[in-house]
């Protein structure tokens, strides 16, 4: 029997249908038998699907700048 800890080691993979039949046979039986897990799982398609729907905007090159900087005095300091 899986554990959760197995089924959230490989949800990503279990959404994108990358496991081999016989792995994703035994986290579906584990999803029927788990609550906690499959809130777990609704959870994260939730979380894909807005990440999905919202697309990325261009950084702010000056904002990328002030940080690199501020790493990289940061760093000099160390």
């Amino acid at each position: 029997m899986l554990r959760c800890r197995d089924l959230t080691e490989d949800a990503s993979r279990l959404m994108e249908g990358d496991l081999p039949l016989p792995r994703r046979l035994r986290l579906r039986l584990h999803l029927a038998l788990c609550s906690m897990c499959r809130t777990y799982m609704d959870q994260m398609r939730k979380t894909r699907a807005l990440v999905a729907s919202r697309p990325l905007a261009p950084p702010d090159q000056a904002a990328e700048d002030a940080l690199v900087a501020r790493i990289t005095a940061g760093s000099a300091r160390e």
